[in-house]
């Protein structure tokens, strides 16, 4: 996938720019492809003319098919900004010299959003329980790999809780972004999938209908942070300031009016200023998966199995420590 990905990129024309330099007169900013690329276009493409005037510097948007499209993007250095989930920013920082500068503030003011499993309102399907016990018979909508709310906080609150696996557990998984899974279960393509509060508020926004006029929600996550801005590591440090103070400042400057009608169309507040460690409770979920992966894997000898629990037990101690400290 990360190839056919690549090649798409260079399809695309982004990855014939030169390497980034400080004196580029190009930067290319990539959005993880929770709807259709058009509608992401529309509502990202007056911020990021803002984004352009305020930098000096041509800013051009890439739309990926993909989560990985825009990491690979990163890490080739085609994408120097990115808009991310937070699991997707994990996968940013730590293979493709990315680094968080911001998150979203959702038009409420809530500091994240909600991953959620949906079926259609007039289904017989009335909990989680009933999922499962009839798995068999039911098709899925699962998030891309490196979603947040469609893979990794599902994939840990939801099914490892209920010690089930979503690719035994269904008649038929199916992969797709967020308003493809809501509109399959909508049209009843689909009996169940996950999604998230963030989502269902564009669908209202894109549509004008309220999609929970039509859902029945099974099941809520805990909050998710929100999601991050990320940046290249080896921008100049004037270029990262000037990136992050642009987003913090955003719908609050002289043209604060018209900006906050930019933001309303994304479905934002605004931007707060963060860093890598609002990625900690991400990485805390994965280790946990991880560890539970390893005690369950009957092919690994007990002398390797020890050592794997051990690297994971110390590593989620490190993580522990770090939010103690913060």
């Amino acid at each position: 996938m990360l190839r056919r990905t690549f090649l798409a990129l260079v399809a695309s024309g982004v990855v014939a720019l030169p390497a980034y330099a400080q004196d580029a007169k190009t930067l290319n900013i990539g959005f993880i492809s929770t709807e259709s690329s058009s509608n992401l276009k529309t509502a990202w493409q007056p911020l990021i003319d803002d984004l352009s005037k305020t930098l000096g510097v041509q800013v051009k948007p890439f739309f990926a098919s993909d989560y990985a499209g825009i990491i690979e993007g990163m890490r080739f250095n085609k994408v120097q900004i990115g808009w991310f989930g937070n699991k997707a920013a994990m996968e940013a920082v730590d293979r493709a010299q990315g680094e968080v500068f911001a998150s979203v503030i959702d038009k409420d003011g809530n500091p994240g959003y909600w991953s959620l499993l949906v079926v259609r309102k007039d289904s017989d399907i009335k909990s989680v329980e009933d999922v499962i016990k009839r798995g068999k018979e039911l098709t899925y909508g699962a998030g891309d790999p490196n979603s947040t709310s469609g893979t990794a906080v599902p994939g840990y609150y939801l099914w490892a809780h209920n010690k089930v696996e979503p690719k035994t557990l269904f008649k038929a998984v199916r992969i797709g972004n967020h308003e493809t899974n809501l509109l399959s279960v909508l049209n009843k393509q689909l009996d169940v999938a996950v999604n998230n509060t963030e989502n269902l508020e564009r669908y209202r926004i894109n549509t004008g209908k309220n999609a929970y006029d039509e859902l029945r929600v099974l099941w809520k996550s805990p909050l998710i942070p929100a999601d991050p801005m990320v940046y290249r590591k080896d921008l100049s440090p004037e270029l990262k300031k000037k990136i992050q103070t642009f987003f913090v400042n955003y719908g609050k400057g002289a043209d604060a009016v018209r900006e906050k009608q930019v933001l309303a169309t994304l479905t934002y507040q605004g931007f707060r200023p963060s860093s890598d460690a609002q990625l900690v409770p991400i990485r805390q979920i994965e280790l946990a998966r991880e560890k539970t992966r390893i005690e369950s894997d009957t092919t690994l000898a007990d002398a390797d199995k020890e050592k794997k629990l051990a690297d994971v037990t110390r590593r989620l101690a490190e993580l522990d420590k770090s939010v103690s400290t913060q």
